[in-house]
């Protein structure tokens, strides 16, 4: 990676873009289930747990790729 590369992927700008992600992902989440639902309290707690489970299962993901 050159230098003006590097000096525009800094750590806060990958933050950042880690979290803009995640909230498009749990905004994505919810309509999808908002729309197979139709209930917008059950898209809001499918929305909610989205992020928390993929947490979750991405730790379990990860150790399991230690193992390989």
């Amino acid at each position: 990676m050159n230098e003006s590369a590097m000096a525009r992927d800094s750590r806060l700008r990958s933050i950042t873009k880690a979290i803009t992600y995640r909230i498009v992902g749990t905004i994505a989440t919810s309509a999808i289930a908002y729309l197979v639902t139709g209930s917008p309290q059950t898209a809001a707690a499918i929305g909610m747990l989205d992020p928390i489970v993929k947490i979750v299962v991405y730790y379990f993901h990860e150790r399991v790729w230690l193992r390989f």
